[in-house]
């Protein structure tokens, strides 16, 4: 599955629509392992708010409310994702550096992008596809795992409201002495498809937003590798004698 295609998903979809979260890289990400930095803060503060959720006792609740684990299950793919995105952004910020430092250096992709593309008559686009796998490539999987964050929210509505379509089926008469114990198996139901969706759109939208940000930092990479080896292109030739042409 594309990039693409896994960005129309509902909660990446709203991330695009954060004011700032498509824009190209911030001044912020552009300095030392700038968005590395960025995405520590943002882990600190959900890492705040789920302590105040921990001290509220929302996690210890949200655990009762949901015999099937899915919401655990979407937790810890949230969590995992998000390492995999801070340890990305180490990468991307690495690259960055030694594209600002040395930009021909060896071990960098960009350098490896311009020492290719230097001779003349070399394929500068089989390059800029190589450059562009390396530097977005690895953010395939994340956005899939990102996408299955939905889908398992919407698995357990489906879960949810089949137990409450069982629990009504099961009903021969209406007792009122039962109604308690009726409505605490309805709401049940009803709590599992209600926590299970919230929390895959959550952790859709959080873990989309480091994605975003990701992927136009990459695209930054990419333009700026590129924008040095036009510029290196069209850099004049001297010539020997002054203006007078080399030919005979």
């Amino acid at each position: 599955m594309s990039s693409t295609s896994t960005q129309r998903m509902f909660g990446a979809l709203l991330v695009r629509r954060m004011p700032g979260a498509s824009r190209p890289t911030l001044n912020l990400e552009r300095a030392d392992q700038g968005l590395f930095l960025l995405w520590l803060a943002f882990m600190g503060l959900l890492g705040f708010a789920a302590l105040l959720l921990w001290q509220a006792g929302a996690w210890h609740r949200l655990v009762e409310a949901d015999p099937t684990r899915l919401t655990l299950v979407i937790v810890l793919l949230f969590l995992g994702s998000s390492g995999w995105a801070g340890h990305r952004a180490w990468v991307l910020g690495r690259q960055r550096a030694a594209l600002d430092q040395a930009p021909h250096g060896e071990g960098s992709w960009c350098g490896a992008f311009l020492r290719g593309t230097a001779p003349p008559g070399a394929d500068r686009a089989a390059w800029l596809q190589v450059l562009g796998e390396r530097a977005h490539g690895a953010h395939e999987m994340a956005w899939w795992l990102n996408g299955i964050q939905l889908k398992l929210g919407l698995l357990g509505k489906v879960i949810g409201f089949s137990i409450l379509a069982l629990n009504l089926g099961q009903m021969e008469s209406f007792d009122p002495s039962q109604s308690a114990q009726l409505l605490k198996s309805l709401t049940g139901g009803l709590g599992i498809a209600l926590l299970t969706t919230v929390t895959g759109l959550t952790g859709n939208i959080l873990l989309g937003l480091q994605l975003m940000r990701l992927d136009r930092f990459a695209d930054a990479l990419v333009a700026d590798a590129l924008a040095l080896s036009l510029a290196a292109d069209a850099a004049p030739q001297g010539t020997p004698d002054g203006d007078r042409p080399t030919g005979p």
